[in-house]
C-alpha cells in the first residue's frame, strides 16, 4: 500500500511473512518501481534470515530485543537503494518492463480462463436445456405408460362387465 504525505512524499510498504517493509520516495518516483524494491528487499532479508537461523528465523525476529539487531543488513540496502535510486536507468527501466510483461502474462491467462469458463457454462446451459426437454419427453411417456397400464389392468373388467350387461340386456329387453 501507498500512503501520501500531501508535502510530495509518498511512504509504500509491503507486508511479508509477519514483516513490514517501508520506504520513502518522492511523488513523481514510480509507485511500481518502489514496490519492485521493496520485494527485493524482502527476499533478500528473508533469504539472509534463512541462512542465518534456518527455519527458526521467525523465532530470531520474534525475540530481538535489540533496535539494531539486524544492522549487518544495512549494506545490502544501501546496493539494493543504489540501484533503484534513478527509476530512468536502463536496469529499471528493464526491471519494470519485465514486471509489466509478467502481469500482462497473468492477465492474459485470467482472460482465458474468463473464456473456458464461459464455454463451460454455455456447454452446461445446453445440457441443463437437453435435460429440460428429456424430462419433458419423459413426463409425456410416463403419463402415456400409466394409461397404459390403467388400460391393461382395468379393460379385461370393463370388458366383462359390458358383456354382461349386454347379455341381460339381450335376454331381458328383446
Amino acid at each position: 500500500m501507498s500512503i501520501d504525505t500531501n508535502n510530495n512524499l509518498i511512504f509504500h510498504y509491503l507486508l511479508r511473512d509477519t514483516l513490514c517493509y517501508l520506504t520513502l520516495t518522492e511523488q513523481s518516483y514510480p509507485k511500481r518501481l518502489a514496490f519492485l524494491y521493496l520485494e527485493e528487499i524482502a527476499d533478500a532479508f528473508l533469504e539472509s534470515l534463512a541462512n542465518d537461523h534456518g527455519d527458526r528465523w521467525r523465532e530470531a525476529v520474534d525475540t530481538t530485543a535489540r533496535p539494531y539487531a539486524f544492522i549487518k543488513f544495512e549494506q545490502v540496502i544501501q546496493r539494493k537503494r543504489k540501484d533503484f535510486i534513478d527509476p530512468t536507468s536502463r536496469q529499471n527501466t528493464t526491471k519494470l518492463n519485465e514486471d509489466l510483461a509478467d502481469i500482462q502474462s497473468i492477465m492474459r491467462t485470467n482472460i482465458n480462463e474468463v473464456l473456458n469458463r464461459g464455454e463451460k457454462l454455455e456447454n452446461v446451459s445446453n445440457i441443463s436445456n437437453n435435460l429440460v426437454a428429456e424430462s419433458k419427453k419423459f413426463k409425456w411417456g410416463a403419463k402415456k405408460l400409466s394409461w397404459q397400464a390403467m388400460v391393461n389392468q382395468y379393460a379385461p373388467i370393463v370388458v366383462m362387465v359390458v358383456f354382461v350387461l349386454f347379455v341381460l340386456y339381450m335376454k331381458f329387453f328383446w
